[in-house]
């Protein structure tokens, strides 16, 4: 009851959505199970927070907002300015806008980048003539979502140095981009890829899209300065699957906010975030942040000890719980097994988790997919024993 309070409170003070507090939401006249009249089985996520598995599981408190939200018409645009503050706010940034997920906030920044507030720029991205269109990115922070960026007409400029970098920037240097999760596998790390952007007086963004939890990471890299920074909205923070983050500079926020939706001139008009989307991002937002986040730590670090403890009751299997020192930084665990005594490659491991009822989504992981990886905090209490168990029965070959 607090937590729903707390939500009609946050409605009502939000500029032009006063009234929605006085709606009362309905009892239940009974729910129809549309997954099974559509024939779509469910199924239980190991793996993570994969959009091909549909991501996460939003808060209550979202369903509730999306729900009130939907009952109203509003200025579409006082609404971005309202919540675009209030998650600044939170996050201690200048600006922040909600986009259409990480992928879109790539896009929209990116064009922010180029264009400004020229009208006249905006109209013709991602036609690039006359604007600075070249952005440079490590080799080694290649990615496949970087096409997001490559939407905007420019051409990225690998480098792996910082002799390189220095000599790539030129006057038609338009963005210095940084993957978060590459940290590790890049020679210029975060804080000097900030101050060669700073030197230069060109932005700098960072994609951190799946790099909450820790908490502390969604105020961390504004604050090391980076013009710009992306978060996912359907992963660590549990909001809707299609909406996002983007934090940073006002003046490249305004501009981010030019070039898409209501503007329907724009190279980002088809990245639209609705009403419900943009309330519930910064529901979601508030709940994540007033989460209990060491109780949930100790929820899947045991999970992981039992599943991983399930495996190595088979002889011939390795299993050990270790969490990613950047991106999905979670307890997980990762098992390897002896291929003389069980000859099957661990697609066919997955496949049969993925065959069997209930039916179990885990991913293939390494260089040369040589061990399965599974994932905990897309899991909920009751299912651990399943997999536990399941894993165990496919392995015992």
């Amino acid at each position: 009851m607090r937590n729903r309070r707390r939500f009609l409170q946050m409605l009502s003070s939000l500029p032009f959505l006063g009234g929605l507090s006085s709606y009362v939401l309905p009892q239940s006249r009974g729910s129809r199970d549309l997954l099974a009249e559509l024939g779509v089985p469910t199924i239980i996520n190991a793996a993570g927070t994969y959009t091909m598995f549909t991501a996460t599981l939003m808060w209550p408190e979202v369903v509730r907002a999306i729900e009130a939200t939907s009952r109203s018409f509003v200025r579409l645009e006082e609404l971005h300015d309202a919540v675009g503050k209030r998650i600044a706010s939170l996050l201690g940034s200048e600006a922040a806008m909600v986009t259409s997920g990480a992928a879109g906030a790539l896009t929209v920044g990116t064009a922010a980048c180029m264009t400004g507030t020229d009208k006249d720029r905006i109209l013709r991205i991602p036609d690039t003539t006359g604007m600075k269109n070249e952005v440079i990115i490590q080799k080694s922070h290649r990615f496949p979502y970087d096409h997001a960026v490559r939407n905007c007409g420019v051409r990225l400029i690998e480098v792996e140095t910082r002799e390189e970098l220095e000599s790539a920037i030129n006057d038609r240097t338009a963005l210095l981009l940084f993957l978060n999760k590459a940290e590790n596998a890049g020679q210029i790390k975060m804080k000097e890829w900030i101050e060669v952007g700073r030197r230069y007086s060109i932005p700098t963004f960072n994609d951190a899209a799946a790099d909450v939890p820790p908490v502390e990471n969604l105020t961390r890299y504004v604050a090391m300065g980076f013009d710009l920074v992306t978060f996912s909205g359907g992963k660590g923070i549990r909001g809707p699957q299609s909406a996002g983050l983007l934090l940073g500079r006002q003046d490249l926020i305004e501009a981010a906010r030019l070039n898409t939706l209501p503007h329907s001139d724009t190279l980002g008009r088809g990245l639209k975030v609705n009403k419900e989307e943009m309330v519930g991002m910064l529901v979601a937002l508030e709940c994540y942040l007033e989460h209990d986040h060491e109780a949930d730590w100790r929820s899947w670090q045991g999970w992981a000890e039992k599943i991983a403890t399930a495996a190595r009751s088979i002889d011939g299997v390795e299993a050990e719980v270790f969490v990613p020192e950047i991106a999905n930084a979670v307890p997980h665990v990762r098992v390897k097994w002896d291929s003389n005594r069980i000859p099957e490659t661990p697609f066919q491991i997955a496949g049969r988790l993925r065959e069997g009822e209930p039916s179990i989504e885990v991913v293939p992981q390494g260089e040369r997919a040589d061990h399965l990886q599974i994932s905990t905090w897309t899991l909920q209490p009751a299912e651990v024993e399943i997999v536990a168990r399941r894993l165990r029965e496919v392995l015992a070959y």
